[in-house]
């Protein structure tokens, strides 16, 4: 519930308010009730006149009253201040990753396997870097974000904790992953663009060329990092049959020449990382990338605001005290 800018923690307790309608009442009613102790013919005999001031001044003392009644009141119902949107600059670039999520990814040449390493070196990145705005698309036979641009770290890193293999239909659509970044970037005002992108296969998958999508990302002046990730040689892959899944040695298959086009084309780098150790090189790279000034939203928190009603509920209550007991005592 809000009021006048505030919104309050419990709303419940504002309905006390309605008390100050029957004390009201009370006070009108015993006031006209009154009939004075003594009653003589004039007021000449007395050497102070008539201060009729005084006695409309009197009724000051049940407003006060009900002053204190009322702060006390919000007081307990917790006023705080309303919640805003806060625009706040920071440093930082924009930066998609484009994860392959193939079956392929599972192979086991990286621990504990293909996907899981490049997640957990993709996690550290993340963490290290909290004032770029970092998005996240996944892809195999066809591509999706799973998680737009945002400085909500907390939210993509939980995202990118469900991202598993067969999530999707499976292949290798390399160019439609990295369009899919693409048009999450090409809005962007940053002067640094970012795509990493990672597979472990060769395109077999989608309608878009991988160097025609790197010609698109040129154009949009995004850099596109790629990586390849796999062995020399062969791998366990893991394969399934009528004794469940096993681990089989296959080749590993990895277009370097269309992924170092990519990255040659769009002034980026690429990598092989055949180790885990070997990913951290591409964000070692990142970090010394230039830095663009970014507008982000936080929301703010609220603020207690009932130390300002606790402070006129004591001046009020202080104030009728003090009249009661000079000005207007009365004697017993």
């Amino acid at each position: 519930m809000s009021l006048n800018g505030y919104t309050f923690a419990n709303p419940e307790y504002l309905y006390l308010l309605l008390l100050l309608i029957p004390m009201a009442v009370w006070y009108i009613f015993r006031h006209k009730k009154q009939n004075a102790s003594i009653r003589v013919s004039s007021l000449g005999a007395f050497k102070q006149p008539y201060n009729r001031v005084k006695e409309w001044a009197r009724h000051s003392l049940p407003v006060l009253r009900l002053i204190t009644v009322v702060a006390v009141i919000l007081v307990i119902a917790r006023p705080q201040s309303t919640n805003n949107w806060e625009k706040q600059t920071t440093e930082g670039i924009d930066i998609v990753m484009a994860l392959d999520v193939s079956s392929s990814m599972l192979a086991r040449d990286l621990r504990p396997d293909r996907l899981d390493a490049a997640k957990d070196v993709a996690t550290q990145f993340i963490n290290g870097r909290p004032n770029d705005r970092i998005g996240l698309t996944i892809f195999s036979g066809q591509a999706f974000t799973q998680c737009p641009l945002t400085t909500d770290h907390a939210t993509l890193l939980n995202l990118f904790k469900d991202v598993k293999s067969g999530m999707i239909e499976d292949g290798t659509a390399i160019g439609l992953g990295l369009a899919t970044s693409i048009n999450r970037l090409r809005e962007s005002n940053a002067d640094s663009k970012v795509i990493i992108l990672l597979t472990d296969g060769v395109n077999n998958r989608g309608e878009i060329d991988p160097v025609t999508a790197a010609e698109l990302a040129n154009t949009f002046g995004i850099r596109v990092y790629t990586i390849g990730v796999g062995s020399r040689g062969t791998a366990p892959y893991p394969v399934q049959t009528p004794f469940g899944t096993q681990y089989k040695q296959m080749e590993v298959e990895i277009d370097e020449a269309t992924l170092q086009e990519m990255a040659q084309m769009t002034d980026g780098k690429y990598f092989r990382a055949t180790s885990n150790s070997a990913l951290k090189q591409i964000y070692d790279q990142i970090d010394q990338m230039e830095k663009t000034r970014i507008e982000t939203k936080s929301f703010a928190k609220k603020q207690e605001e009932y130390i300002w009603f606790a402070i006129i509920a004591a001046i009020a209550l202080l104030t009728e005290a003090v009249l009661r007991a000079t000005i207007f005592r009365t004697m017993p």
